[in-house]
């Protein structure tokens, strides 16, 4: 203890005055700026600040112990180690920003964040958002437990259900005309089908007639009429195809996509009319029994949700009637053109009257698509 009073206070001499204070600035212009170190700390490396600086000013903190007393080796030695000393302290000990909120703490900003209960993080968005979710979970729910339960009802003749019977007997005529044009369709498919591999089937006979009559001299001439033959019934053939194959694309169109728009109408409006019977059977249950306050409010919201769905069945049911008429229209219209083209291009064939099986491709305006039509000549590749 007395050997460090001592060297405190014994007076030091102006070279070693003048080499600290050279020694001072060259350390201050070889370190890095307070601009860098300050930013370098706060971004959470002070390790690698501490380590570059302790590596710059190692020659004057190289006498420092633990504690940060150094030897009496001269008073420079001393200043210098006190400051490095320091220096380094401030590096390892500055604080943590606390600029960036800590989600989850008890003090957390609770007006513009939700929290959960245990303590986790929850943005104001995201709640409002799952408690709509929520709410249209709830609503959809509670539909379907009452369509639901009318239905199961009505289906046990214990529920009361609304009945139009005009509109039911036109949707069960649509039902029946769609069973009955399908029956039509798959006949007229396999039709089709069977007669193109009929028309294979003479295209590959020709053929084979046509190689017989080029080794058989002796019978060449009644191959080749043969052979002729066959190939004018491919080519009527192919023209009779087409004309099948645009029926049944026709007849297809009218079944599977006009008339199953309408029975999709007509599937909508069949659940409007279960859902207006279900909100209706709950006004009626609730209004029949007693007027307490509790039961007015019930009262209210089961005759607000009763004519929400009694003006979608209406609306709907008004849809049904104006595509049942316009489908009616549209269906006889198209099937007196199909059924025309059918006859005729059916009679012209099995007639064998080429011209009038070509004429009726030509009145419905029927391109036949060749074989190998999409690919150019050898000319033109």
């Amino acid at each position: 203890m007395t050997d460090i009073k001592l060297s405190c206070s014994s007076p030091s001499s102006p070279d070693d005055d003048d080499n600290f204070e050279r020694d001072l600035q060259e350390m201050l212009e070889d370190g890095p700026s307070l601009n860098e170190v300050t930013s370098n700390v706060q971004g959470g490396t002070p390790n690698s600040v501490s380590a570059t600086f302790a590596e710059q000013v190692g020659p004057f903190s190289a006498g420092a112990n633990p504690a940060g007393i150094t030897s009496t080796s001269g008073s420079a030695g001393i200043y210098g180690s006190s400051s490095a000393g320091a220096r380094l302290t401030r590096s390892y000990t500055v604080p943590a920003s606390t600029s960036v909120p800590l989600y989850g703490s008890g003090n957390s900003g609770s007006n513009s964040t939700g929290n959960s209960p245990n303590g986790d993080f929850i943005p104001k968005s995201v709640s409002l958002v799952a408690q709509n979710k929520i709410e249209i979970i709830k609503e959809w729910s509670l539909n379907t437990y009452k369509t639901t339960r009318q239905f199961i009802s009505e289906r046990l003749g214990r529920g009361s259900r609304t009945v139009d019977l005009e509109m039911e007997a036109n949707i069960e005529s649509l039902r029946d005309v769609q069973r009955k044009y399908t029956n039509i369709l798959r006949m007229a498919r396999a039709m089709a089908s069977h007669f193109h591999n009929v028309v294979q089937t003479q295209r590959a006979l020709g053929e084979s007639f046509s190689e017989l009559a080029q080794k058989s001299p002796e019978l060449q001439e009644e191959f080749l009429f043969n052979c002729e033959t066959q190939r004018t019934l491919v080519k009527n053939g192919e023209i009779l195809l087409g004309a099948l194959n645009f029926f049944v694309s026709s007849v297809n169109t009218l079944v599977n996509k006009t008339i199953e728009d309408t029975l999709l109408t007509v599937k909508n409006y069949e659940g409007a009319r279960l859902e207006f019977d279900a909100y209706r059977t709950d006004y009626e249950s609730l209004e029949a029994g007693p007027k307490d306050a509790a039961v007015q409010l019930r009262l209210q919201s089961a005759k607000r949700k009763f004519e929400e769905h009694k003006l979608k069945f209406e609306r709907l049911r008004g849809d049904v009637q104006v595509k049942i008429r316009f489908l009616d229209e549209n269906r006889v219209k198209v099937m007196r053109k199909q059924l025309l083209l059918f006859h005729n291009a059916i009679s012209a064939y099995f007639s064998g009257n080429a011209t009038a099986l070509e004429l009726t491709l030509k009145q419905f305006n029927i391109q036949l698509k060749r074989p190998n039509a999409d690919k150019p000549s050898w000319i033109e590749s």
